[in-house]
């Protein structure tokens, strides 16, 4: 394991990216201990990306790419500013609730930020708010996009646990939206304490049906797409079909944003971003299987019951150790490495696997807003033209929001298995 470690993070450090890394140092590993086995080696990575719900994956992010390129941001702000936008500190109000909604709709907190971000920050700025204020607002704001239903991140999860997606989208809602509640409470405190404005918004009834009417075809998407999941009349990858589907016919004659010059690069942005996520996906397979020679998992759950720790206890000690990976390792390789690592021991504890992938995922959304690596950090540095530590500091009372669901989750495991065993035992 010490051969694997230190050449995976000097292959890392030289910037060689991670999907090669781990390949390289898992090769590595049976070159010097295991060259018996290194004949099944292709065998392994392949069977890593050999599940069907994997199949999901590469099509929630083209639903996600169509309802951006299709217009929904502006719509979807337009609602948001009907309900909250007359409150003081209503701008920044309006892009909380903004991105939650679109959380439920592209899957991504990436996607989450550069959309919103791109109209939310310069209207914020205009409004008179800091700019490192209006930047990491968004920045933390976007953390919801891999919390809320339907999530890339979390389809990664269940194929790695080999658990139910549809549990999972359950078993995430109320932490996503627990998320959103407290931000838009620190957003609301701090726009007192700050004077910040509360804008001037028509509530006739023909602007709240106008906007609402824009709205609804976008609102529509996660019920489809989760509802369909959770009621057993698809499964994952054919609820992702549908969705994708749905946001190619509401981009292109519903909100008319989308036309067919535009499929040719956009299916190209999605197929590089899926084969950057499988490429790490296949080599995580040599990781896993390493792990499993090594007896780490056993070696973990001997670890706990040493400690004599109790299933809480265990589980906000992981809790921090998954902080402090998401600092410098991104989203997917970190579910990839950690889930095989402390699954099992934290079941053995009676963890139940819908908690710990809701405490992993939610925990992981922090690291996309904390340098070096936050990848939402460095998109609203992009738009702000701020450095990511002044982003950073902008956020990071907002993020005070994720660290109180992330105890709440951790110690109340009802908070993620309450809702799936009601709808779906």
């Amino acid at each position: 394991m010490l051969v694997l470690a230190v050449s995976l993070i000097v292959f890392l450090a030289i910037r060689i990216p991670i999907g090669f890394a781990m390949g390289a140092s898992g090769l590595l590993y049976f070159m010097i201990h295991q060259p018996a086995l290194i004949s099944v080696l292709p065998a392994r990575v392949f069977s890593g990306m050999d599940s069907a719900v994997m199949i999901s994956l590469p099509l929630f992010i083209i639903m996600g790419h169509l309802m951006n390129r299709g217009g929904l941001t502006s719509r979807l702000i337009g609602f948001c500013m009907l309900f909250v936008g007359r409150l003081r500190g209503g701008l920044g109000m309006v892009s909380v609730m903004a991105s939650m909604i679109f959380g439920g709709i592209s899957g991504s907190s990436v996607s989450d930020a550069a959309s919103i971000g791109q109209v939310m920050i310069p209207a914020m700025e205009e409004k008179g708010y800091p700019p490192r204020v209006a930047a990491g607002l968004v920045a933390a704001a976007s953390t919801m996009g891999m919390v809320i239903p339907p999530s890339i991140p979390m389809v990664i999860y269940a194929f790695v646990a080999s658990e139910s997606v549809g549990r999972l989208f359950l078993g995430s809602l109320i932490a996503g939206v627990l998320v959103g509640v407290f931000m838009m409470t620190i957003t609301l405190i701090l726009a007192h304490r700050n004077r910040y404005p509360a804008e001037k918004v028509d509530v006739s009834a023909a602007e709240l049906w106008r906007c609402s009417a824009q709205a609804i075809p976008a609102l529509l998407m996660p019920l489809i797409v989760v509802g369909s999941v959770v009621s057993g009349v698809t499964t994952a990858t054919e609820s992702a079909a549908v969705g994708t589907v749905y946001a190619l016919l509401v981009g292109m004659f519903v909100y008319k944003g989308l036309k067919l010059a535009d499929l040719p690069g956009l299916f190209r942005d999605a197929i590089l971003s899926s084969a950057n996520v499988m490429i790490i996906i296949a080599f995580c397979g040599i990781f896993t299987w390493i792990l499993a020679l090594e007896h780490v998992t056993e070696t973990v759950g001997l670890l706990f019951a040493r400690m004599e720790l109790q299933a809480t206890a265990a589980l906000l000690v992981v809790t921090v150790i998954v902080l402090l990976v998401g600092f410098f390792v991104d989203v997917s390789p970190a579910i990839l490495l950690l889930t095989p690592i402390f699954l099992p021991a934290l079941k053995l504890l009676g963890v139940s696997p819908i908690q710990f992938g809701v405490v992993l995922i939610t925990g992981l959304a922090v690291g996309l807003v904390t340098p070096p690596v936050g990848m939402c950090l460095n998109v609203c540095s992009s738009i702000s033209g701020l450095s990511i530590i002044n982003v950073f500091r902008g956020a990071a009372p907002f993020l005070l929001a994720n660290a109180l669901v992330l105890a709440l989750i951790s110690i109340f495991p009802e908070l993620s298995t309450w809702l799936p065993a009601l709808i779906m035992d």
